[in-house]
């Protein structure tokens, strides 16, 4: 019986999908992949921020699928970025913490659109090619770079920027002057219109940089927050360059006739910082760095006019499903995702109310883990000891009383699933996940500062506010 009903359920979302295809004059939806860096939960105006204003935001979760539980794939940037490319638990990856590469053997969704006729493009920040340090341009010939795992065009950096970035454009060094939000929006928007006149399908990956440390806005955006101290204002400024940009991008995709085909989906790559404003965090606890809701949960929305239903929802969601989804919407190939998938489809949430997601949302970084069920979260506070925690997120938001105790089955339950789902990510650390059966050689983490291929900049380089205090401290 429980066989039947999965089939019939497969083909429910399987008739969306094409239903989705058919409303589409059976043309590939074009997507669009937004991240914005170290926004944290309650940063948004939907979420009556009482400092920030955020109305292209609001617009967009007011025309689209609002999350109000959508976690990132984990609590620190370069991770997530994995979560997002492969569908994939960021350890699985090689993605152990920030500044590591994303291994080679990885099967990437710009990968999977591109065999089916998609263009794709990557805009902003990178950080999955191993360096540290704040963003720098990327070689052409960089072997963990975008072009290697299935970009087309690129106009990167290593990691954060901010105001007049030095960006690489396929490889070429350019220096930008202005907000790193428009230029990247304005790029991507240049990308957009041609492969619109080429009637060509596109995938556009766009990774901000905002409002990562070292908070650097345009004097007009800080104005905005003079009652503050000045890191406030730099940061909050930076958020309204990256707001008004959304809308640029919106107002865009509407004028090009190609809204109701277009697929907008935005997220943060993590928690928020709580040493700029307690509201970034939105009463979670804890922030960026840490497996507890400020450190994972993050706002999310998908916008697909015509498609999706416009409406909040409490459904737990999470980039690990980025991947999954598209694949259900486009229809591809189950050989184009690389097992095993920590992620799973949302298409049926698309017109439905769910209320119960079927699969766990896993979480693995450094010593600590987390496995979310709906309202019940367990907390791995510590892998090497096994200290285990359980937690109802529904009733005690802000995971303040430990109910291991309480609720034994459930407790029993998910500890158990956890010990089974940890243990397949160790036997992809060992390589069973590859072709190969083994692991290829990766580059090692370390600041582009002590890279021979950026020593000859140096002398240059030394002299952007960016990257001074770096260069002198090596790191």
């Amino acid at each position: 019986m429980k066989f039947i009903f999965k089939i019939l359920l497969l083909s429910s979302i399987s008739s969306f999908c094409l239903s989705c295809n058919k409303k589409q004059n059976k043309t590939k939806p074009n997507i669009i992949l937004i991240m914005t860096d170290d926004q944290g939960w309650g940063q948004t105006g939907y979420y009556k921020h009482p400092i920030l204003k955020t109305p292209n935001l609001d617009s967009m979760a007011k025309n689209g699928l609002r999350f109000d539980r959508f976690y990132a794939g984990a609590p620190l940037c370069s991770p997530t970025r994995a979560t997002v490319l492969t569908g994939r638990s960021n350890d699985r990856t090689g993605v152990f913490s920030h500044g590591y590469a994303l291994r080679s053997q990885e099967k990437t969704i710009a990968q999977a659109l591109r065999k089916v006729g998609y263009s794709t493009a990557h805009f902003g920040k990178w950080h999955l090619n191993g360096l540290k340090g704040p963003g720098v341009p990327i070689f052409e010939n960089d072997s963990h770079g975008p072009k290697n795992f299935g970009f087309d065009y690129w106009l990167t950096v290593s990691n954060f920027f901010d105001l007049d970035p030095l960006m690489s454009k396929n490889g070429v060094f350019i220096d930008f002057k202005g907000s790193s939000s428009e230029i990247i929006v304005d790029d991507a928007i240049n990308f957009i219109k041609e492969k619109v006149s080429q009637k060509i399908p596109f995938f556009t990956v766009i990774w901000d940089g905002s409002p990562h440390a070292p908070f650097i806005a345009s004097e007009k955006d800080r104005s905005l927050f003079k009652d503050l101290d000045e890191q406030s204002q730099n940061h909050f400024g930076e958020l309204v360059a990256f707001d008004r940009s959304l809308g640029k991008l919106r107002s865009q995709i509407k004028k090009l006739g190609i809204a109701e085909n277009t697929i907008i989906w935005f997220c943060s790559d993590n928690g928020g910082l709580r040493k700029v404003n307690e509201a970034n965090i939105g009463g979670l606890k804890e922030t960026k760095g840490s497996i507890w809701e400020g450190g994972i949960r993050v706002p999310g929305i998908i916008e697909w006019s015509g498609v999706i239903k416009p409406r909040i929802t409490n459904f737990p969601a999470s980039t690990l499903d980025i991947f999954p989804t598209i694949a259900e919407i486009i229809q591809l190939p189950k050989s184009n995702l690389l097992n095993p998938i920590d992620g799973t489809s949302l298409c049926p949430i698309f017109k439905s109310d769910l209320k119960k997601r079927k699969k766990m949302i896993p979480f693995r970084i450094n010593d600590k883990a987390a496995l979310v069920d709906n309202n019940f979260k367990l907390v791995v506070t510590s892998l090497e000891k096994q200290n285990f925690e359980l937690y109802n997120l529904e009733a005690d938001p802000t995971e303040s009383k430990n109910i291991s105790k309480e609720k034994p089955d459930v407790f029993k339950k998910m500890k158990t699933e956890f010990v089974i789902w940890n243990k397949t990510v160790q036997m992809s650390l060992e390589g069973r996940d590859y072709s190969e059966g083994k692991l290829f050689e990766q580059p090692v983490s370390h600041f582009w500062m002590h890279d021979d291929k950026y020593k000859p900049f140096i002398k240059d380089w030394i002299n952007r506010p960016e990257y001074r205090e770096r260069i002198i401290l090596g790191r």
